[in-house]
């Protein structure tokens, strides 16, 4: 035979829920609690008569217990960030001088990043990680623009009319050069 069910100190509370409960969950949660005391139910025997999985009915029966008897909505426990390694604001304060170099016209460079954040956490991170850090504080990657925004148009055209014709076309072939030569 198992062990005894817990929360027996919980047993009037859970039979007075049992009584007012108004959604289904609210139900569920104190017949999890009530039929292994009052009636001896295994858990299993207990997942069955709530219509449940055994490991839902024991979230059940744990979250009723920890609560001290007060309804628990299983929406409410959920989401989060279980496994953050910073708090938001220690994420901020780390980023701040990396935002701050890149409001004076440098750029935010990831890999720097990622290897301030390495040594912060003492154990190598994926670039993702850099990443959504970075995502989660606002930054985003823009893509170049196909020109300079400060080109000069009109330099630019200036320029290859009054440029040498060896730069523009190969004296042998008459193609424009590439790379290669």
């Amino acid at each position: 035979m198992g062990r005894r069910a817990s929360g027996s100190e919980l047993l009037e509370v859970a039979k007075v829920t049992l009584a007012k409960a108004k959604t289904v969950e609210e139900l569920r949660q104190a017949q999890a609690v009530v039929l292994p005391l009052e009636f001896g139910l295994s858990l299993e025997q207990t997942a069955q008569a709530i219509g449940v999985s055994v490991g839902w009915a024991c979230q059940l029966r744990t979250r009723f217990v920890r609560m001290g008897g007060a309804l628990g909505d299983s929406r409410a426990m959920r989401g989060g960030r279980r496994r953050e390694n910073m708090t938001r604001d220690e994420e901020a304060a780390f980023l701040a001088p990396f935002f701050e170099k890149a409001k004076i016209g440098g750029i935010l460079i990831v890999g720097e990043i990622k290897q301030a954040l390495d040594v912060r956490l003492g154990r190598k991170v994926a670039l993702a990680s850099a990443y959504n850090l970075l995502h989660r504080h606002g930054w985003r990657k823009l893509a170049p623009d196909k020109r300079h925004p400060k080109a000069d148009v009109a330099a630019q055209e200036a320029w290859k009319k009054d440029s040498p014709a060896s730069s523009r076309k190969s004296p042998v072939s008459g193609k424009a050069k590439g790379p290669s030569g």
